[in-house]
């Protein structure tokens, strides 16, 4: 298989040696062919969204919890199964203007909650690398679909690790970017102080150009930086990172990363100094409370952005109701799966009286506190490095047993989500066939930056991504 780049195409389209209905006919080929084992897509579109043709009329999956006009938005649960969109997420108008070509969209957790895509309610994504195995979550779909090469590019959307653990586990690359980078606009709510909406790609050079496509500020949404101005983020891609000061912060060298995925990401490092940079060992104090202080605020949020979904305005309404508190109860209790329920009673037990100080407010200190460490380290380094995850991708059906086993499986992303920071996972190697993640944080709205240190280790490392092994197999 030759797997096509979204710059390779862009250039084609720009000489007019392609037309959008070549580039679209062959990704729906390699669709037909094998969008039946890997079962990323939760809807698919026979006459693909776009408003015009232009050179970036490129097949696109949204993950399905970012508004599209006129389209079913399910967010991968039964509450939501007949809703249709009335509106555009900012994301889906940006994409739009540019004349990008969204073919369908992209399976998930359900709410987006969960490691795995498991908790989806209608499917189970397969990783194209071992279909026995999961793609990571929660935007796992997006993942899926862009290392099985039935798009080439993506949009997931991160709470505390969804875009770069699956793209850990699926070998392609994913970019939560800086906090309040992408509009949150059309993206329905988790935890919305630490929602992000970002890129996944086969390559870095297409993820910066995507980023270049989504980025920018929206009145809209509150949490939006109002500041930034349209930036190129491909600008620093082919400069060299010779004297570039590298951390590794050694928590997350050591808090349960198992021994293989370690001593890959440590060649990794090995080859930035071969490429001049200089790698230092940093310390976040506050690291192992992350956790357990990540779980705390997004549950809380959920609850409270999740009581929305009362069967009343819109979403799933039972029919099983004699008065308002039963039509509440049941809507709800039929139309959310169990790990959205177990969230939301965890974040209102968090929030309710008497445990509000105990729990909640004491988990955004430690975030503060976390921020601080992020901000001394940074006076260190140009970007810190380190696993995307723990392990990688595990067998479907391991870890659903064991909530707190799952859960751990963010334990190396959450940072990012909570200090705000942009932090992107590279392919970096690879345990018994299995991808393996290398994560690139950088500081504040330096985005560049990152995609330059995971360009330079991409170029140099070479790795050949074009088919995944799972697939071969007819």
């Amino acid at each position: 298989m030759t797997r096509y780049a979204v710059k390779y195409w862009h250039e084609q389209l720009q000489k007019n040696a392609v037309t959008p209905t070549d580039i679209q006919q062959h990704y729906a080929q390699r669709t037909l062919r094998y969008e039946p084992r890997v079962q990323g897509f939760l809807d698919y579109y026979e006459t693909p969204v776009m408003s015009k043709p232009s050179v970036w009329s490129i097949p696109l999956a949204l993950k399905d919890n970012i508004a599209l006009k006129d389209h079913g938005l399910t967010c991968g649960s039964k509450m939501l199964a007949h809703y249709v969109s009335p509106f555009d997420a900012h994301v889906s108008e940006r994409l739009k203007d540019a004349g990008v070509m969204v073919v369908g969209k992209a399976n998930m957790d359900e709410f987006a909650m969960g490691s795995s895509t498991e908790n989806s309610a209608f499917q189970q994504t397969h990783n194209p690398w071992d279909l026995s195995c999961v793609p990571g979550g929660s935007s796992g779909g997006s993942a899926a679909l862009v290392a099985a090469d039935l798009v080439p590019w993506s949009l997931g959307s991160s709470t505390g690790g969804s875009i770069r653990l699956p793209a850990s586990f699926c070998g392609v690359v994913g970019m939560k970017p800086t906090y309040g980078r992408v509009s949150r606009y059309g993206l329905v709510a988790y935890a919305s102080s630490l929602d992000q909406i970002g890129p996944m790609t086969a390559n870095v050079e297409d993820n910066a150009l995507l980023l270049n496509l989504i980025a920018g500020a929206d009145a809209r949404d509150s949490t939006s930086d109002q500041t930034q101005s349209a930036e190129d983020f491909t600008r620093l891609l082919r400069t060299s990172i010779a004297g570039k000061v590298i951390g590794v912060p050694k928590e997350m060298m050591t808090e349960g990363v198992s021994s293989e995925v370690r001593t890959v990401v440590e060649k990794a490092l090995q080859l930035y100094t071969e490429l001049g940079a200089q790698v230092i060992e940093v310390s976040l104090p506050t690291l192992p409370y992350a956790l357990a202080t990540y779980y705390l605020i997004a549950t809380s949020e959920a609850s409270s952005n999740l009581a929305r979904f009362d069967g009343v305005r819109y979403g799933h309404r039972s029919d099983q109701a004699q008065n308002l508190m039963d039509l509440y109860l049941n809507s709800r209790s039929e139309g959310f799966g169990h790990e959205v329920k177990l969230r939301i009673m965890l974040g209102t037990f968090a929030l309710s009286s008497g445990y509000y100080d105990a729990y909640y407010l004491k988990a955004q200190k430690a975030r503060a506190l976390l921020m601080r460490d992020t901000q001394k380290a940074f006076e260190q380094c140009d970007v810190m490095m380190a696993p995307t995850a723990p392990v990688t991708a595990f067998k479907l059906g391991e870890r659903m047993q064991d909530p707190l086993q799952m859960y751990s499986t963010d334990i190396l992303t959450v940072m990012a989500n909570l200090t705000g920071i942009p932090a992107l996972s590279v392919p970096c190697g690879f345990v018994q066939g299995l991808p393996v993640g290398l994560q690139i944080m950088g500081k504040p709205m330096a985005e560049a930056e990152v995609y330059q240190h995971a360009f330079a280790y991409e170029s140099a490392a070479q790795w050949d991504l074009s088919q995944p092994t799972g697939l071969e197999k007819e």
